[in-house]
């Protein structure tokens, strides 16, 4: 009888093998967080120049120590091109390379990007419970998800966005202004934090593509809103190129952009805070 519970026991503990493995292995696969304070967050929200269309180069699937990004799983990994899942052909954008000029202020600090961005997403799409087909997503909703589960972990430090395309509309680019300083607004609310820096990227203005009276409109109210709101600021797309579709940035276009932002948020949170590290 003693036999025979031993050889049960043995049978139950060899069952269990490949599950302790299984979670042995995923604690070890699992990317080391530095203390609360010290990983600083970034929302990566708008459309499709945000989420990013440039072709990946073997740069950009280097990673680096002290950038990640939460994946559509909502995990940390490593931040490697392409950043954003929101549809097929997603590439290089701004965000990994805004992240790497960030971290390289300070050395103590990790970066951790959350994509959020919306390929083709109007501003009405991002707004308490407003559904967007082509992604089949909530852009506003599974923003705030992801990014109070990415607070878990770290610290919120900006938004940065690019949208206007969706809205270059006779019918919607009056609207712009007033519905991106109410998201502002609401982003603020929901994360408990009025002084949170949000970071507009002009659109694409590109000589191929015609610079439209709706496209005039969007842009005059990214500029005003960076003159007028608190901690605000808005990034010149001024030289950069497009690829062939003459809508979305190139791939080098895109890591000169990113470095843009940087050099804006830099600019912004200094002004409020003269502690803020320099770029070295």
């Amino acid at each position: 009888m003693l036999r025979i519970k031993k050889i049960v026991l043995y049978l139950f503990e060899i069952s269990l093998l490949p599950i302790c493995i299984s979670v042995s292995q995923a604690d070890s696969d699992r990317t080391p967080l530095p203390p609360k304070e010290n990983f600083h967050l970034y929302l990566l929200a708008g459309q499709s120049n945000m989420s990013g269309r440039g072709v990946v180069e073997e740069q950009d699937k280097i990673p680096h120590p002290r950038v990640l990004m939460l994946n559509q799983e909502g995990q940390w990994v490593a931040a490697t091109e392409p950043v954003h899942y929101d549809k097929s052909g997603t590439g290089v954008g701004p965000g990994r390379t805004f992240a790497m000029s960030i971290a390289a202020d300070d050395e103590t600090i990790t970066i951790g990007l959350i994509p959020s961005a919306c390929g083709g997403s109007s501003i009405t799409h991002w707004a308490p419970g407003a559904y967007f087909d082509q992604t089949q997503s909530h852009p506003f909703d599974d923003a705030l998800s992801r990014t109070r589960l990415a607070m878990k972990d770290g610290t919120l430090k900006g938004i940065l966005w690019h949208q206007g395309e969706a809205d270059s509309t006779p019918e919607l680019s009056p609207l712009y202004k007033h519905r991106l300083e109410v998201l502002i607004e609401r982003f603020r609310t929901e994360f408990n934090d009025p002084q949170l820096p949000f970071i507009i990227g002009q659109l694409g203005h590109f000589p191929q593509r015609r610079w439209t009276e709706e496209r005039q409109h969007i842009d005059r109210a990214h500029r005003e809103i960076a003159k007028e709101v608190q901690l605000v600021g808005f990034v010149s797309s001024e030289g950069l190129t497009s690829k062939p579709d003459n809508l979305h940035f190139d791939a080098a276009s895109q890591r000169e952009f990113g470095q843009r932002y940087a050099e804006v948020y830099r600019e912004l949170v200094q002004e409020n805070d003269p502690d803020f590290p320099a770029a070295p």
